[in-house]
């Protein structure tokens, strides 16, 4: 076992007395899906956002409600970087791995880094445990783990001893455990105690027997921080706060940034805002985060099934608020329908699709690109709809705030694509203020807009938008719907000619938002050269890493990441046909680079992946450096 640890080029590894602190630490929590990982790693995200470093998260669990204790599919991990330098992935690999049990060790130690720390919980490594994580002897007498540092000791004694004044039961008291860790971890880290301990008062405020023995556990692992630190592989690290620009900060995941930008967008609107959603996984969230924010105006609906919650969210945008719903892939596929509808009616909708791995079921809980096609062209007939791509979670709020513009502005339905990753990842997030964005109030038409006193309920401004009229205003009675309309009555009109017509109008609608979008620029580097490297959605952080380190080494390489995905900005064919080369990472089998070829006839290189997990840095800088032999 290796000694004392300081910062290297690898990471942690061994040293001197007082470690200097790397300038960024990856620590992975992992355990059984019961073991509370994910409440670990997201109240340890609290205490590195108060101490001021940048961070990116990644939760990262198990599609099982209650997966059978100690197994290998079992395993939740939350993986947290974090430090004093600008940070936008979650890291590739961890610098400490912490295993509640040999399940978790199994399943994510091929993932540390060389001489990273191992911190295990010799309590759970017993015969049974170790056979359903199919070892045949402890890893940590085998002499398996040589590589790695290992700080290997009985967490589940400890807990228990920290917690036996409060009388609970052997299952009640076990459940401490990850405060325990936790309070290891805050000391690790020089992180403060105060703001978890007000956290667990508060969580168990009906039963401060629970609360101060979850606080018993968090002082505990603390303390035995302070005393495990004279002998062995453990030190304590200060990463001073990154730099940023002065303002109010808060944590923020992907769900909470879009339903608050959902409840701006309709705000600028000058609109209410009506939710039907169904839950599933990993969209449920904005549901429940909006169900919140009453007092803003919004009113959220928990339908029976998908095709009621968008049915319901048009019906609200018929009646003259701001409709919206959201779903993954699976509950997407069951409003295409009704997507036509909107599409039809020219109704102001807003679909948030928070993507999730495969077709049917697929991968409910990981994390994958694979819905792009099914946003652009996924309906039936010619049903063209703007789709908007959040690149992280901070940014889904503007995404938000922008897709309620286009819905309401152009009369149409927009899809706003997210992922697993972005809905359940965390950063630090600037809250902007409000006055820095520009209102787009809605005028509904209140007098008869045709001649000799008609109404026109298709008749169309410069955008192409309909007007958007409010049941039951005197003299407006009109009638919309889903079959083929007349161009201007919207009478039911099955005339070739007015089919065609109308397939035009509302084709060249959606085109000409391209006019009324910001040109696409490059997000780092130069406007020409050998290699863009193009990307949209979550693949933000991993591109914009890898590009910055081939660029140090002197590589013609930069980035291009598109927010808007259909229409593509207008000037975005120009600028790729600047480069040598288009490689195009995306977490799906290809389809952003289909489009790109399909639009502007460019000979983009696909680098795909599909394995529910993102894209490490290290993955497309290898794939960089190959286009660039």
């Amino acid at each position: 076992m290796a000694t004392v640890l300081e910062s290297g080029p690898e990471g942690l590894t061994g040293g001197s007395d007082l470690a200097p602190a790397p300038d960024a630490v990856v620590v992975r929590f992992a355990g059984d899906s019961g073991d509370g990982m994910q409440l670990t790693g997201g109240q340890f995200t609290l205490s590195t956002a108060l101490a001021g470093n940048d961070l990116a998260t990644f939760p990262d669990f198990p599609a099982e409600i209650r997966a059978p204790q100690g197994t290998l599919f079992g395993v939740s991990a939350f993986q947290i970087n974090f430090g004093s330098t600008e940070i936008d992935t979650a890291g590739d690999a961890p610098d400490v791995l912490v295993a509640m049990n040999p399940a978790a060790l199994k399943t994510n130690v091929g993932a540390l880094k060389a001489g990273g720390l191992i911190i295990a919980d010799t309590g759970e490594f017993n015969k049974r445990n170790l056979e359903k994580a199919k070892y045949d002897v402890s890893p940590l007498e085998d002499g398996s783990l040589e590589k790695w540092q290992v700080l290997a000791f009985d967490i589940s004694a400890l807990t228990l001893e920290a917690v036996k004044p409060f009388g609970l039961g052997n299952k009640e008291a076990l459940r401490c455990k990850n405060m325990w860790t936790l309070g290891l971890a805050l000391w690790m880290f020089d992180r403060d105690r105060p703001p978890l301990i007000d956290w667990l008062k508060g969580k168990f405020a009906k039963a401060p027997v629970l609360a101060d023995a979850n606080i018993a556990a968090l002082n505990a692992g603390h303390a035995y921080g302070e005393t495990a630190e004279l002998s062995g592989p453990l030190k304590q690290y200060h990463l001073a706060p990154a730099a940023s620009e002065p303002g109010l900060y808060r944590t923020v995941t992907g769900a909470e940034a879009i339903s608050y930008g959902l409840v701006a967008g309709a705000q600028l609107a000058g609109l209410d805002l009506f939710f039907g959603g169904y839950p599933i996984t990993p969209a449920s969230a904005i549901l429940h985060n909006l169900a919140r924010l009453k007092e803003f105006g919004v009113t959220t609906f928990q339908a029976e099934d998908e095709i009621a919650a968008i049915a319901a969210a048009i019906g609200a945008s018929y009646g003259g608020h701001l409709g919206v719903t959201s779903s993954s892939g699976p509950g997407i596929a069951l409003k295409g329908e009704a997507m036509g509808l909107a599409i039809m009616t020219e109704l102001p909708l807003v679909i948030v699709n928070s993507q999730r791995g495969g077709p049917s079921t697929g991968l409910p809980t990981k994390t994958e690109q694979s819905d792009l096609y099914q946003a652009v062209y996924g309906r039936n007939g010619d049903a063209p709809m703007p789709v908007i791509a959040a690149r992280s979670p901070s940014d889904a709020f503007e995404c938000a705030i922008e897709a309620c513009r286009l819905a309401v502005q152009y009369m149409t339905p927009v899809m706003l694509l997210t992922d697993g990753y972005i809905a359940n990842a965390a950063e630090p997030w600037k809250v902007p203020d409000p006055a820095g964005f520009e209102p787009f109030p809605v005028t509904f038409l209140e007098e008869a807009n045709g001649p000799d006193g008609k109404v026109l309920p298709y008749a169309r401004d410069a955008k192409g938008a309909r007007p958007w009229i409010k049941p039951g205003t005197p003299g407006l009675m009109h009638r919309i719907g889903g079959i083929e309309k007349n161009p201007g009555t919207g009478n039911i009109d099955y005339a070739p000619a007015s089919h065609q017509a109308m397939t035009n109008a509302r084709k060249d609608k959606i085109d000409g938002i391209a006019a009324g979008i910001p040109a696409q620029e490059v997000t780092l580097g130069e406007a020409s050269g050998k290699l863009a490297v193009v990307g949209w959605g979550s693949t933000y952080g991993p591109i914009h890493q890898a590009v910055r380190r081939a660029r140090r080494k002197g590589l013609d390489v930069s980035q291009i990441h598109v927010r808007h995905v259909w229409p593509l900005p207008e000037n975005l064919g120009e600028l790729l046909k600047g480069y040598d080369q288009v490689l195009v990472p995306e977490m799906n089998t290809g389809q952003f680079k289909t489009v790109l070829r399909d639009q502007y006839l460019v000979d983009a290189k696909p680098l795909n992946k599909t394995s529910g997990q993102p894209f490490t840095i290290a993955e497309i800088e290898a794939a960089i450096a190959a286009a660039l032999a």
